[in-house]
């Protein structure tokens, strides 16, 4: 008969942090000893005798004295490749224009993928359900991305039996697996500097899926900080617009005809550089006569002179967990998980106090 090897303490904390990593519990760092010591109620010699066992697994990667190890998953471990299809919100020119979406489809070619652009986006099928159904039956695709969807988009596609990612858009309370930057915090506080500064007429301008058919989680806390700050607000503070470059600049005539608003919060930075454009052409200084908020980060930004005010986080986050979604979906794991990316609010110089003039 066989002998019976019992297992010791470390071995068997190892196996469970070993299970706890591969089902992604975690991130990118397994937290560390002592926290874990504390959660698990053992001492933190068997933790760390169990971390070393998976370090020379090659799970773990460690990073020095005091640093949290690293969580490496091991290359090829797709069981199957699959297709992807990314259907952007962005006709192509402008999706690949966003560094992170190039970044996402060149990671899921290394684990052995084939990701490609859908032939239209969002924006060409007017996020409209039949369009899109018409376009997904006859799109060879094992798995979606799907980028800045309407609510009514995601609901469709969580119905059909192909996986689905929600990259942003409407995706809260849904049973979709999502990403997405959390910048309601941020927003609020890119509001209340505002406020601070003396400016009541704030108007934000964003994309209708987030203002349609009620306005988002961000929109409605931009809203809910002016109406705390005494500020009643209404369809001056976020207006409709058709969503064309003719539509745009209609709204902002509109907005700047009567009652011009003395600071803006602009959705992406497509609208924030058109409307620095408008500004440019009317003679409209910033920030001396309008204080400008972009909720968004570019690269370019880096060379803006007035350092533009802006919501930043970051994309590499949002790129990896979907790269993980898509390892889960090839070994036919179920992966429903919603997560949020940290954003922040960069106090810069493209707002100021409103002007007496």
């Amino acid at each position: 008969m066989k002998p019976i090897r019992l297992r010791s303490a470390a071995e068997q904390v190892a196996e469970y942090l070993r299970d706890e990593v591969q089902r992604e519990h975690w991130e990118e760092k397994i937290p560390g000893v002592g926290w874990l010591a504390r959660e698990l109620e053992v001492n933190r010699k068997t933790v760390e005798a169990a971390l070393q066992l998976l370090e020379e697994d090659g799970l773990l990667v460690s990073q020095g004295p005091g640093r949290n190890r690293t969580i490496k998953m091991p290359v090829g471990r797709a069981v199957r490749p699959l297709r992807v299809a990314l259907l952007d919100f962005d006709p192509l020119p402008l999706a690949l224009s966003s560094g992170y979406t190039v970044e996402l489809l060149h990671l899921l070619a290394q684990e052995g993928h084939a990701a490609f652009f859908t032939e239209k986006s969002l924006t060409e099928l007017e996020m409209n359900v039949p369009r899109i159904r018409r376009m997904v039956e006859k799109t060879a695709a094992d798995a979606w991305v799907v980028c800045s969807a309407s609510r009514e988009v995601l609901e469709w596609f969580v119905a059909q039996p192909v996986p689905v990612f929600a990259m942003f858009g409407r995706r809260s309370g849904l049973p979709v697996a999502a990403v997405g930057p959390d910048k309601l915090p941020a927003t609020v506080a890119a509001t209340r500097a505002l406020i601070e500064l003396g400016h009541h007429r704030i108007v934000m301008l964003t994309r209708g899926a987030q203002r349609l058919p009620e306005p988002g989680v961000v929109q409605r806390s931009f809203l809910d900080e002016l109406e705390a700050h005494g500020i009643s607000p209404g369809p001056y503070h976020l207006p409709d617009w058709e969503e064309s470059i003719e539509g745009f600049y209609r709204c902002l005539e509109s907005l700047f005809l009567i009652t011009p608003p003395t600071a803006l919060i602009i959705d992406e930075v497509p609208f924030y550089i058109a409307t620095l454009h408008f500004c440019s052409t009317r003679g409209l200084r910033v920030p001396e006569d309008v204080s400008l908020v972009c909720d968004d980060d570019d690269p370019a930004f880096a060379w803006s002179r007035p350092t533009v005010s802006r919501i930043r986080w970051e994309t590499r986050p949002v790129v990896k967990r979907i790269v993980r979604w898509a390892a889960n979906v090839s070994r036919g794991k179920q992966d429903l998980r919603q997560t949020l990316t940290p954003a922040k609010f960069i106090h810069g110089e493209t707002i100021g106090p409103v002007s007496r003039g």
